[in-house]
């Protein structure tokens, strides 16, 4: 079981909570400091402080001052008003996802909360009651309250929720868990509410995913080399010290250690006519380099709003309590933007090298199409025009969300993030590039295997066989959407990943 420090959880354990739910508790000294706040804001209140949230209304309504048998009533109503989500629900892996983040988040101690309100939403996932949280509504502004709202929401035993694969009523799921509901107390509503975690939750889905999808893609760049008798001399070591960025010296050192070996590339290093390899072969350490690099800066954003305090107002060390602007997901929004782009980008590489492999004028040797029988058979025509359709998708995806802002709540939150729906998207995105690399990939194997009796290296045999394993060779013309489908699952596991790594430095996104 994952021990989680609020203030040091890594992107690794954040990473296995999304991806295999696994198991959590918070530790001793987070729930030291949960007690702490919570005692620091119960004396604040009974010395008649006052206290925007705890004890005044919300937003533009902060002026009105609510009295103290009221207060429990108002951190009920706020959760009610502010469950105003709407669309597709959330993916159940986002919501555990979520639920860990807000309790990291409460575990900084700077809420006010009590601890059996993080013990209660620990044991929501524990016991898998994952709260149904439609997908539109936060600006990412206040925090993501409509999201954070329908968190909130079965705590209090109100809302739907999905039970053990179920969905039914979240006061029956808690009665079946032996979960008792909570009536919260001063703030606790706005803690839950405030703060960025469905925003956060979608960012760190799309960059895990994001992450794995830029290394895959160096093998299927590795793979096109090869097919299309590319050069690897641009792939060498010092050409990259010199230019000094640690993904694309990386991203060439991958490439080389694939190409190891290969008959294919020794079959050509002299007497081949041309003089240089075009961009999409040549420049790739330089392209997926700077994206890699670009979401290893993304993640360091990503692991600290995390870690985040981000609720308001926050229970500061000295005792003071603080109104300030931690809800704000700007950070979030600019991190998911750039994650976007560079998808965006590594996707159109790939497509550049699905394009070359099957133009007759520029894959060196090969038919048209990578068909055995060019004109009687099609080939790979449709599937490359098929990668187009996804490149140019993710080209519209990749627009940046955070340059948008409108002011709400009668100009009280007159400037917005937009982080929800700019991670939001970072899904649709990586699985338009799964689909692109899955294309690729699928090419470039055709390719290599048309170049026989040469053969390819070791690393990049391993990989042509696992394929192989999935997919028959084309030689005649067939319905491919499912080749794509089980090519882009390969993908997406990590699965030629691992065929490759055996022959490879591995590339951590956390370093």
């Amino acid at each position: 079981m994952l021990e989680l420090v609020p203030g040091r959880v890594s992107l690794s354990d954040l990473e296995s909570i999304y991806r295999n739910a696994a198991p959590y508790r918070f530790s001793d000294l987070a729930y030291t400091a949960i007690a702490t706040g919570c005692s620091t804001l119960a004396d604040r209140i009974d010395a008649g402080d006052v206290i925007y949230g705890v004890n005044t209304g919300f937003g533009k309504l902060a002026s009105v001052r609510i009295p103290p048998d009221k207060l429990a009533l108002l951190q009920r109503n706020l959760v009610y008003s502010h469950a105003a989500g709407t669309g597709p629900v959330l993916p159940e892996r986002i919501v555990r996802l979520m639920i860990a983040l807000k309790g990291i988040s409460l575990g900084r101690g700077a809420s006010g909360v009590r601890p059996i309100l993080v013990e209660t939403l620990s044991r929501l996932a524990e016991a898998d009651i994952l709260p149904v949280i439609p997908s539109q509504g936060s600006v990412g502004a206040s925090g993501d309250l409509a999201p954070l709202a329908h968190l909130a929401a079965p705590l209090i035993g109100e809302g739907d929720v999905v039970y053990r694969g179920t969905r039914m009523p979240a006061a029956q799921a808690l009665q079946r868990a032996g979960i008792e509901p909570i009536e919260l107390q001063a703030k606790e509503g706005l803690a839950l509410l405030n703060g960025t975690q469905a925003s956060t939750a979608l960012a760190l889905a799309g960059l895990f995913d994001a992450w794995h999808l830029a290394i895959a893609s160096l093998t299927t760049t590795a793979l096109s080399v090869d097919a299309a008798m590319g050069s690897s001399a641009p792939f060498h070591d010092e050409i990259h010290q010199l230019r000094g960025h640690r993904g694309q010296i990386d991203s060439a050192r991958r490439l080389r250690e694939l190409l190891a070996g290969s008959e294919i590339r020794r079959s050509h290093v002299t007497g081949d006519e041309r003089v240089q390899d075009p961009y999409c072969l040549r420049c790739a350490p330089q392209v997926i380099g700077a994206c890699i690099d670009q979401i290893k800066y993304a993640a360091r954003t990503l692991e600290t709003e995390a870690n985040a305090a981000t609720d308001n107002p926050l229970v500061l060390s000295d005792g003071e309590i603080v109104s300030g602007g931690n809800f704000h997901a700007e950070p979030v929004a600019l991190a998911a933007d750039q994650i976007a782009i560079a998808i965006s980008e590594i996707g159109a590489i790939s497509q550049r090298r699905i394009a070359m492999l099957v133009d007759p004028a520029l894959n060196f040797g090969l038919p048209a199409f990578l068909a055995p029988n060019p004109g009687l058979t099609s080939g790979l025509m449709i599937a490359e025009v098929t990668s187009a359709a996804l490149m140019s998708e993710n080209k519209s995806l990749s627009n940046p969300r955070s340059v948008d802002s409108t002011p709400t709540s009668a100009n009280q939150e007159d400037h917005v993030s937009m982080a929800c729906h700019a991670a939001r998207r970072l899904t649709e995105m990586t699985e338009n590039l799964g689909g692109i690399l899955a294309i690729e990939t699928m090419c470039a194997v055709q390719g290599i295997e048309l170049r026989a009796p040469l053969a390819t290296s070791a690393a990049l045999s391993r990989v042509i066989g696992r394929v192989r394993d999935q997919i028959s060779p084309y030689r005649d013309d067939r319905i491919i959407s499912s080749d794509i489908a089980t090519m882009k699952s390969l993908v997406q596991t990590g699965a030629l990943l691992c065929e490759a790594q055996a022959e490879t430095t591995r590339m951590e996104l956390g370093s």
